[in-house]
């Protein structure tokens, strides 16, 4: 009960935002509620009042070993995470075949790849033509606007074609059927590839069209400033001799402006491709890679750690329920991927 009065008071101040005065009243109405508990059981302890506080010290002990496996767990893919080179290597890799498809990586890692694809692909070299890293994450808010749900990010080199995710859901948030999270998920990414196109290639486009104009004034000005000295000085011969310099600028700026007008051409059929190509990896099927990473403890560990991470732990682990039917992963299109973590 202290547990949950504890953890209600941190819901009305972080996430109701309620009242400090209605706060202040909830926890000490209840806190008094349980001081007169606690008193009772320990009057009666000997005659079975022991019987709580052992439920009790069972159910927090529990609660310590599965948050101290699972924040190691989750520092040792932090340390061993995949690193940019691998992936550019990975890129340059003749012996890599690209599946057709989308393949979803499921990952606790916002940051960086886990080890967990290392391990795969070292074992089996190939890897799907569109590859995401998703990372689901649960928000302290009640709902997360689809709009807001994905948030993406390209891994380099970017013609690998290879996709951070992470999506995030509310408290009061539904998890997505398969077919609806895959359309939401290829949909919102198409949206960051035009995006990306807009953020990395109109710039380019546009700083090239700024200088031509520029260009373009500059040799204005100067046309101006020579036709003028020519009429001062009333020298025909020079006069001509200037027009035709202008029409050479002339002709000069524009081959290069009709040179910019067919860049931006190709690029936007560039981004077309790029869509069509998500598109077509959706229609060729959506594969689930779940990592089931096996927790250990080091050979050096102590004793106590061995009992904790290599029995109490992987009791727990068995008897909850797996990840597949938490993310509503249909287990025809799942493939799990195993590795040994040790801690």
């Amino acid at each position: 009960m202290v547990i949950t009065t504890c953890m209600v008071t941190l819901i009305m101040l972080v996430i109701w935002k309620t009242n400090i005065w209605l706060i202040i009243f909830f926890f000490v109405a209840f806190g008094l509620i349980e001081i007169v508990y606690m008193s009772a059981v320990l009057s009666k302890f000997v005659q079975g009042g022991y019987l709580p506080l052992v439920l009790a010290f069972v159910l927090m002990t529990i609660m310590i070993i599965w948050h101290y496996v699972h924040k190691e767990r989750y520092m040792f893919e932090l340390k061993n995470k995949v690193s940019g080179d691998f992936i550019r290597d990975l890129a340059k890799n003749p012996d890599v075949n690209r599946v057709p498809g989308i393949g979803l990586l499921y990952s606790e890692l916002v940051q960086g790849i886990p080890p967990i694809l290392s391990h795969f692909v070292s074992n089996i070299p190939s890897i799907h033509s569109v590859l995401v890293i998703v990372s689901i994450k649960n928000l302290p808010i009640s709902r997360v606007v689809p709009e807001e749900r994905f948030l993406f990010r390209q891994v380099e080199p970017r013609n690998f074609r290879m996709f951070r995710c992470v999506v995030r859901y509310g408290y009061k948030d539904a998890i997505q059927e398969p077919k609806e999270f895959e359309r939401s998920l290829v949909e919102n990414l198409k949206e960051f590839i035009r995006q990306e196109h807009y953020l990395f290639e109109e710039p380019i486009l546009d700083q090239q069209s700024e200088q031509m104009n520029l260009a373009q004034s500059a040799v204005l000005a100067g046309d101006e400033k020579a036709n003028g000295s020519a009429e001062s000085l009333q020298q025909p011969s020079n006069n001509l001799a200037t027009h035709a310099s202008s029409d050479s600028s002339f002709n000069v700026i524009r081959s290069e402006v009709s040179s910019i007008r067919s860049t931006a051409g190709p690029a936007q059929a560039g981004l077309e491709a790029e869509m069509q190509f998500v598109q077509s990896a959706l229609e060729k099927g959506v594969v689930y890679l779940l990592g089931e990473a096996e927790v250990v403890a080091e050979p050096n560990s102590s004793l106590f750690k061995k009992i904790v991470v290599n029995y109490a732990y992987k009791f727990l682990r068995k008897n909850f329920r797996e990840g597949e039917k938490i993310m509503a992963i249909p287990r025809t299109r799942l493939l799990r991927v195993g590795m040994t973590y040790e801690i």
